[in-house]
């Protein structure tokens, strides 16, 4: 006989609490504890034993092959994910509202039903007529794609056993999936993880490679337990401001592949467009002669890509000046202007600061430093930076610059680009010169001033 036991658990966290509580312990989130039943075997003889299981060889079999992987066609989308679907692999794709993950997912789907694949897409938010409109304005309407509505995730992992088993499955989305045997609603911290356990479990026992769609967070985050983006085997974010043309698809997780890797498309009326030079996208509209802008050299995975770096330092009538930023770290510039001003003596403080990365692109790493320095130190001046330069390099807390990684790639993208000069630190090993670039190489934050013409 089974007893019904009562747990609060956290929608925010997942954590377990005994009674109800305003905030939660673990994350001091409010209101975020909902009542959950489950039955729990009882009485004598209820323990669950098991069995031994199977080891196998480290060393696989040298007659036995891996299986192919499933190349898509798109071949920015194949750059993220390492080279194509893998069989038996869960990728889970996380994106703000009408980014377009699901046209992207359609697309996908459709290019690979081209090859000869069966491919299924799994809605639970859209009807099957609603599909089937977006494909027709995608001009897809002829893919042999199967369609599907439900969001019992039981059916579901059903329909991926037997000989007309799908070879892709597309399931849009994870929050809206449910097992009836747990008394919750849909996108409940227990429903999602225990519908994904089970779709993932599927598709692993039938080689099925499965694509699940997840809603993000006001902070960004995929809205669930973190545990889900454990239990798949790539994680995926679907970047992008609505406002603006393009879109980037990241790798934050990837067993089978590069992480940080990118792909950039672009929103056009039918559809989405690869963008295989995203470099020219981002620098598309730029001017020379246009003080406080600067040409970063940055490096998204594997791939060198060029970027406008634009910062504006005002006069502030507030007592506690703004600093906006849109596209990079504002700790890490709030540093930056504080190694500027003590180092080097320009006069930062009691100015607005308005930091924006061209095109809406997010960069995350610290070569960016010496960019943003000489953006801002042009638009202190008033002079413009150096034509056709590009900057890359980690400044310090002693005003000291720091070598980055892979900077002869960077080189051969900005030469690709047109660009004669790059202002680099100075690395620990020679780099092979690269045709029609000129390296200045400062050691200091003080030697890039001199070399922008000091401050007035």
């Amino acid at each position: 006989m089974a007893r019904s036991t009562v747990a609060y658990v956290c929608q925010q966290c997942g954590a377990i609490a005994p009674k109800w509580a305003g905030k939660c312990d673990d994350c001091d989130a409010w209101n975020t504890l909902v009542e959950e039943r489950k039955e729990v075997p009882s009485g004598p003889g209820k323990r669950v034993t098991g069995r031994r299981i199977q080891l196998e060889s480290l060393c696989p079999d040298i007659s036995s092959e891996p299986p192919p992987r499933m190349r898509s066609g798109i071949s920015e989308f194949d750059r993220v994910s390492g080279g194509g679907l893998v069989p038996g692999s869960a990728t889970l794709i996380g994106g703000d509202p009408g980014i377009g993950k699901s046209t992207l997912l359609l697309q996908l789907t459709c290019k690979l039903a081209a090859t000869g694949l069966k491919a299924a897409y799994i809605s639970g938010e859209e009807s099957a007529d609603q599909v089937r409109m977006r494909a027709q304005r995608l001009g897809l309407s002829g893919a042999s794609v199967e369609i599907g509505t439900a969001t019992n995730a039981s059916d579901i992992a059903a329909s991926m056993d037997g000989a007309n088993k799908p070879d892709i499955m597309v399931i849009d989305s994870i929050q809206t999936m449910f097992l009836p045997s747990l008394d919750s609603a849909p996108g409940a911290v227990s429903q999602v993880r225990a519908t994904a356990q089970e779709l993932i479990r599927a598709a692993k026992n039938n080689q099925v490679a499965l694509l699940i769609v997840g809603h993000v967070t006001k902070d960004g985050a995929i809205a669930g337990p973190r545990v889900l983006e454990h239990m798949v085997d790539a994680v995926l974010y679907f970047e992008g401001d609505r406002s603006h043309h393009f879109r980037i698809l990241r790798s934050v997780k990837n067993r089978f592949g590069a992480t940080d890797e990118i792909g950039v498309f672009e929103m056009v009326e039918a559809g989405l467009a690869e963008v295989p030079n995203p470099s020219e996208l981002f620098l598309a509209d730029r001017r020379d002669h246009v003080t406080g802008a600067v040409v970063f050299a940055g490096i998204e995975g594997s791939r060198p890509v060029l970027v406008e770096i634009e910062a504006l330092v005002a006069p502030s009538s507030l007592a506690s000046p703004r600093r906006n930023v849109v596209g990079w770290d504002s700790s890490r510039l709030a540093m930056l202007t504080a190694v500027l001003e003590a180092r080097c003596g320009v006069p930062l403080s009691g100015r607005d600061i308005f930091l924006n990365v061209a095109g809406g692109l997010k960069i995350h790493e610290t070569a960016a430093d010496l960019a943003v320095a000489a953006a801002l130190i042009s638009s202190v001046t008033g002079r413009p930076a150096p034509k056709r330069t590009v900057f890359f390099g980690e400044v310090a807390l002693s005003a000291e610059l720091r070598q980055v990684a892979q900077a002869e790639a960077r080189l051969k993208e900005s030469a690709k680009l047109g660009f004669d000069n790059a202002v680099m630190p100075r690395p620990r090993k020679s780099i092979a010169k690269t045709t029609g670039i000129s390296m200045v190489q400062p050691t200091t934050l003080a030697e890039l001033i001199e070399f922008m013409g000091g401050i007035n």
